[in-house]
């Protein structure tokens, strides 16, 4: 048995393993999303809007795309909110520039929540390596945001390092993710209302404000999710419903198991440890809204 296989084995051993360690690296990355940093370092480029913001820092390794672009890439935001800041945002900042702001924002962002003991620490080296072992087995094929970030060098310093590789594999899955939705015909909203059904997806509030929803078009998708017998009256997830969304969850395992394989199953442990210690630090720093998630 070779080496690759005994990985692979052991890695799925445990189907679940890839997704919690997915779970705490991406919760790490998304903490710039909400980062007073970001707004000060993304002000300093004539970037104010919070959705231009949002979408500058994200597209921003696509280059200066235009709407169309990034809503396929992002999938779930209404694309006449991207049509309002894209292509516009590259009028006020290259993409490079934005790229140098947004790793100077989550260089502050993560001395700020985790504290300068830990940003130093040998075992922020020690994630920096796992996690960016575990990206050496992304791939590319029709994976744009992956693909995008996977061109960015990789920073010298461990956390930011650890971050970067973070958010290679936070984009990687969510990449599949969205080819999982398509073959669940769930269009973007339907996706956010399923999602927020399960009461671990952001609440509608926070949907509308980002994603350009409104409370008539979030109805609408109930609406749509009812005829399909996948929510019931009330908004909740049917047997239907709930069978529907663990379905895609283990599809995007699948489509994702490659990076946590490759590190194997010592690894994604190691890793899914270090990963939690630090996001913990971070939650208890308030490095998210307290009403972020949940169905109200």
């Amino acid at each position: 048995m070779t080496s690759s296989t005994t990985s692979s084995s052991a890695a799925s051993a445990h189907p679940r393993a890839g997704r919690r360690c997915h779970n705490v690296l991406n919760s790490l990355h998304s903490t710039h999303y909400f980062s007073p940093d970001v707004t000060r370092e993304l002000a300093g480029l004539g970037i104010t809007h919070p959705s231009a913001v949002n979408f500058a820092v994200r597209a921003a390794a696509l280059g200066p795309v235009g709407a169309g672009t990034v809503t396929a890439a992002f999938y779930n935001y209404k694309h006449e909110l991207v049509a309002a800041h894209v292509p516009a945002v590259w009028s006020a900042a290259a993409p490079k520039d934005v790229l140098a702001a947004r790793l100077r924002a989550v260089d502050a962002t993560l001395r700020r929540l985790l504290g300068e003991d830990a940003v130093a620490s040998p075992e922020m080296a020690e994630a920096a390596g796992l996690a960016l072992r575990a990206a050496e087995a992304c791939t590319r094929a029709a994976r744009p945001l992956y693909s995008a970030h996977a061109d960015l060098p990789v920073p010298e310093e461990p956390h930011l390092a650890y971050w970067h590789a973070a958010t290679l594999l936070r984009e990687h899955r969510g990449d599949g993710h969205l080819t999982v939705l398509l073959g669940a015909e769930l269009d973007g909203l339907e996706a956010l209302v399923s999602h927020t059904a399960t009461g671990k997806g952001i609440a509608p509030k926070w949907l509308f404000s980002t994603r350009g929803w409104n409370q008539e078009e979030w109805d609408a998708a109930e609406e749509r999710l009812r005829g399909r017998g996948l929510l019931d009256a009330e908004g909740e997830l049917t047997e239907a419903g709930v069978a529907l969304r663990r379905e895609i969850e283990e599809e995007t395992d699948r489509l994702d198991r490659a990076p946590y394989a490759h590190l194997g199953a010592a690894g994604v442990e190691r890793l899914t440890e270090l990963g939690t210690a630090f996001i913990g630090t971070a939650l208890r720093a308030g490095a998210f809204p307290a009403d972020l998630v949940g169905k109200g």
